[in-house]
């Protein structure tokens, strides 16, 4: 019998005891590992990877544009209608350079008449039950939006006749900071402190554009601005000549006008969708035309009558953005809550200083622009930083049950038309099936059965 370490073969080391190799051995093979060679080689599936990279890209990016849009439609839906607002004070100034200034009553007239007539109009021929009424169950507060839209207009352009229009602006843009304290207190809406700081920075930018005499002396104030008087009350132009009474009168028809804004645009809320958004504006302009008629035959105010064609065609586009506007920024408060909806109506100043620099070739100064631009930074940061409009509502559904409350019917409807279809089967099927206790078998079917 062999031994077993005769039997092995001896090992032979493999590694090489020479530095220098024989040119026949190929090193090329050995040079690059096959990793390297697959990078080096060409791929065409690169091209398609990076569109398919950058189409995930735009896919996400156009889903959070629509995410956004859908979340701030009311409130887009205010700026565009300020944006008609603007406008419609500029035709009135290029009117009053045309033919001698109209009055202001009869401006109201004339306006609430055409805006009213065109509504009416709409609604007839869309088939809108109650064109002039409105629903039943909405009366009262149709009517009252009426009567304190009358009260906001009538005191902002009575608190020209003793101020200026800066510091009018200034007083009258404290209406959307009160529209969210009350819409916060009345009706029980959100009005969170990102909200009132961003409402604080916007008046401050309104304050640096239009430099009110009390805070920036009268030099300031005299200086071109973009908000020259639109409309001439009793010919007065010269605001230095007024009495301090006169003044304080003034300031109190202007803080009127903003209870009457406040009003006017939380009764807008409450209303929410159980009325039309036109049925608002014809009860707004209903009561502005027969009460502005009413003042004018007391006061026997002269009616100036157009004599020019361009004056009429002036006239013409002053009602049609006046309907647009109100019928955009109803359409707008309908959606969204009082204190965010409002924000936006700070942006019309901003457009009252592109109107004056195409219209009237007037340059802002370094003021102007820095509150524009603090205006336009605090509306873009109210609208990016909306959140699901019904999570609230769904967790305030899961905590307790919701109250019965006339006046929150057309804010909760709003609240759930930003619910997904899906999201609203979920709440269904938490609300309508709770977990219910096993009922106990009959005492008589147990000894029956133990008899058995």
């Amino acid at each position: 019998m062999t031994s077993t370490g005769a039997s092995r073969a001896p090992y032979i080391a493999l590694t090489p005891d020479a530095t220098t190799f024989d040119d026949n051995i190929p090193l090329a093979r050995f040079g690059t590992s096959e990793a390297d060679v697959a990078l080096r080689r060409p791929d065409h599936r690169d091209g398609s990877a990076s569109q398919e990279r950058l189409g995930a890209k735009w896919r996400a990016f156009a889903s959070k544009c629509k995410t956004v849009y859908k979340n701030n439609i009311g409130l887009l839906l205010v700026a565009t209608s300020v944006a008609f607002s603007s406008m419609m004070s500029t035709l009135v100034k290029l009117m009053n350079s045309i033919d001698p200034p109209i009055p202001m009553l009869e401006l109201i007239f004339v306006r609430m008449s055409m805006t009213g007539i065109f509504c009416v109009l709409y609604m007839w021929m869309t088939n809108v039950p109650d064109p002039l009424l409105g629903p039943k169950d909405v009366r009262w507060l149709l009517a009252l939006r009426g009567v304190f839209g009358f009260i906001g207009l009538s005191g902002s352009y009575f608190s020209l006749q003793y101020l200026s229009v800066s510091d009018s602006t200034v007083l009258q843009f404290l209406a959307p900071m009160c529209t969210g304290i009350v819409g916060a207190l009345v009706l029980k809406e959100h009005f969170t402190r990102d909200q009132a700081l961003a409402s604080l920075l916007s008046l401050f930018g309104v304050v640096l554009i239009a430099r009110p005499s009390f805070w920036f002396g009268h030099s300031a104030s005299k200086a071109q601005t973009v908000l020259d008087p639109p409309v001439v009350i009793d010919g007065r132009s010269d605001y230095t000549e007024v009495t301090p009474a006169q003044r304080l009168s003034a300031v109190g028809f202007a803080m009127i006008g903003v209870f009457g804004a406040t009003g006017a645009f939380t009764t807008i809320r409450a209303i929410g969708r159980r009325a039309h958004a036109l049925h608002s504006v014809v009860a707004f302009s209903i009561q502005c035309v027969i009460v502005s008629a009413l003042i004018m035959v007391v006061l026997r105010t002269p009616v100036v009558l157009p004599v020019r064609l361009d004056w009429l065609g002036v006239f013409l586009a002053i009602g049609f953005c006046g309907f647009i506007y109100q019928m955009l920024f109803t359409m707008g408060l309908q959606r969204e809550t009082a204190g965010r909806g409002t924000m936006a109506v700070y942006i019309q100043i901003v457009y009252a200083t592109i109107n004056d620099f195409l219209f009237f070739h007037s340059t802002p100064n370094l003021l102007s622009v820095i509150g524009t631009a603090i205006i336009i930074s605090s509306a873009v940061y109210i609208a990016v930083s909306k959140k699901d409009p019904g999570l609230h509502k769904r967790q305030q559904s899961l905590i307790s049950p919701p109250a019965d409350h006339s006046l929150e019917e057309g804010l909760l409807e709003n609240q759930e038309d930003g619910i997904e279809p899906s999201e609203r089967k979920d709440d269904a099927n938490v609300s309508v099936n709770p977990i219910k206790a096993p009922n106990p078998p009959h005492k008589g079917k147990i000894e029956g059965k133990a008899e058995a």
